[in-house]
């Protein structure tokens, strides 16, 4: 490992990756992680509202891998049981910043996510603006851990169609990965 270690980092390198995280997250590595991506992008002269995009892309997909991965490391502490394990990425490339995230679910899950994700992707900006407004008065679904508006939220802000894959790993779990453009 150590021998690929620089050519591992050449590679983030020629991928325009700037920032890549795998392992357990949790809300105080979250915060972290954003001020520092806030600072790495201003050094950079990205515009204000540029790096709002970014951060707010990147809370959102990090959220999702907290609230929803299927691969969680017990902790022994007295406010949370669990720590939720993913990758998250974020590169420059095409003129344009990305947050790509992945992490493992329940095979059950898959063909619900892809049904809405593909629906997601076909719609155009003021689709999606009508979609979010219809399901904001909708009540959460049992399963969602939040407003259940997470993937419209990253479908409006995104300059380009999200992308998503499900590459299944055995008989219980598929890893689910996506990805979104600012």
């Amino acid at each position: 490992m150590l021998d690929n270690l620089y050519k591992f980092k050449q590679e983030l390198n020629q991928r325009g990756i700037f920032f890549c995280f795998s392992g357990p997250l949790s809300q105080d590595l979250l915060v972290e992680i954003g001020d520092t991506l806030r600072n790495k992008m201003a050094q950079e002269e990205a515009s204000s509202s540029t790096i709002l995009k970014v951060f707010s892309m990147f809370v959102e997909q990090a959220q999702n891998i907290i609230h929803y991965s299927a691969e969680r490391i017990p902790l022994d502490t007295p406010d949370q049981t669990t720590l939720s394990s993913g990758i998250i990425v974020v590169g420059y490339e095409d003129q344009r910043y990305y947050v790509l995230c992945g992490n493992l679910i329940d095979n059950e899950a898959v063909s619900t996510l892809r049904e809405q994700l593909t629906k997601l992707q076909q719609m155009n900006k003021d689709e999606l603006k009508r979609y979010y407004k219809e399901q904001r008065k909708q009540e959460a679904h049992e399963s969602s851990k939040g407003a259940g508006l997470g993937f419209i939220e990253l479908a409006r802000q995104s300059i380009t169609p999200v992308e998503f894959n499900f590459q299944q790993v055995d008989n219980n779990y598929s890893f689910f990965s996506l990805k979104t453009a600012i």
